[in-house]
């Protein structure tokens, strides 16, 4: 069985890596007694794959795992109590806020999210920002530097920018939600902030949605998944 959980990571675990993560979920599903799947060959590495990554340092409403659970030896009650288990033993800013099936054929997480929703705290005050939002929107190309494979490259990042909106943040600063895509690369929310002069300044970044496009509209992650009810319920996404 395929399990997706969505969890959040927020307050002062923001500052560990996504490698650091990545250690933590392996160690707290060791912890819990939570029977993986397990890789073949002479280095078996349990079967768990993650999101997209996060920046170091921004806080999340809506990270992505999947990871393979050996149901054989794990029975329905205690499938349905994973969410409350780990929530015990994972660090203060991580909670599960939900969980589903996923079909034994599915596309990864990394292949599948289309674009992410962000809210981003910059210090440029509201009457500023508005100015370099317009600015962006009715501009036809946004071409940036990148570094990619080790070489300075060019791109237009103006078709990555879905939707922008401004709202009132904190003393003078203020602050934007902003979807990106993400495929066929990702919009960087530091290179959206530098897709315009004067560049604006990031004072706080978290992320509060994923998306996947399906072609006649965008759902969650979880929405891939199979919400089991009655006595296979799995956990409300």
């Amino acid at each position: 069985m395929i399990v997706r959980l969505r969890t959040t990571k927020i307050g002062k675990i923001r500052f560990a890596s996504h490698r650091d993560i990545a250690k933590v979920w392996e160690r707290s599903l060791r912890r819990a007694e939570i029977p993986l799947v397990y890789s073949e060959g002479f280095h078996p590495r349990p079967k768990i794959s993650f999101g997209l990554a996060l920046p170091t340092g921004a806080e999340s409403e809506c990270e992505y795992l999947d990871f393979h659970l050996d149901d054989k030896k794990y029975e329905n009650s205690k499938i349905v109590a994973i969410p409350e288990v780990l929530t015990t033993i994972l660090p203060e800013g991580i909670e599960i806020t939900g969980m589903v099936k996923m079909q034994n054929k599915y596309v990864s997480l990394q292949q599948s999210v289309t674009s992410t929703t962000w809210e981003i705290e910059v210090e440029e005050n509201k009457e500023f920002v508005d100015e370099w939002v317009d600015h962006v929107l009715s501009s036809e190309e946004l071409i940036i530097k990148r570094t990619r494979k080790g070489k300075e490259v060019v791109d237009d990042i103006r078709p990555y920018i879905r939707e922008i909106s401004v709202g009132q943040g904190d003393l003078n600063r203020s602050t934007l939600q902003a979807e990106l895509k993400t495929q066929p690369r990702s919009l960087r929310p530091s290179e959206f902030l530098a897709s315009a002069q004067p560049n604006l300044t990031m004072a706080r970044l978290r992320r509060l949605k994923q998306f996947i496009d399906t072609g006649d509209n965008e759902i969650g992650p979880l929405e891939l998944g199979e919400r089991l009810n009655s006595d296979q319920e799995l956990c409300p996404s």
